[in-house]
């Protein structure tokens, strides 16, 4: 069983014409410094897995844990020294977005600015496709 590694906020954006890019998920510095800091706490992950379950009000919620190996189907990313990996279920909801990491006075979390989303909870916890 792994261990869940953080909490995430999505964020829907605006569509933009961007050029396609090799990677399903662009992390920005501050979300690389801090997926380092996690995995410096867990020697035997390799990364993090991003996941997608079907909860929250608005429909979908993104899952962040520690993985050890890489799934049969997952979608590696490597940036600056960390891996993501990304899970079967979750690949087309990611393409595009950019991983951040905010932190504030009252809370610290990832942060997905998706432009494929329709919508969001008031909370920010879910989306909808």
């Amino acid at each position: 069983m792994s261990r869940i590694a953080g909490a995430a906020t999505v964020r829907m954006v605006e569509r933009t014409r961007r050029m396609p890019t090799k990677q399903a998920l662009i992390l920005t510095s501050s979300a690389v410094n801090r997926i380092k800091c996690l995995l410096k706490k867990e020697p035997n992950a390799l990364g993090l897995k991003i996941s997608v379950a079907q909860r929250g009000c608005n429909g979908y919620s993104y899952t962040l844990n520690y993985a050890e190996e890489k799934g049969k189907f997952d979608e590696e990313v490597q940036q600056d020294g960390v891996r993501i990996f990304v899970d079967r279920k979750a690949q087309l909801t990611l393409l595009g977005t950019e991983m951040d990491y905010q932190e504030n006075a009252l809370a610290s979390e990832f942060v997905f600015n998706n432009p494929n989303i329709k919508g969001t909870c008031g909370c920010g916890e879910s989306f909808s496709i």
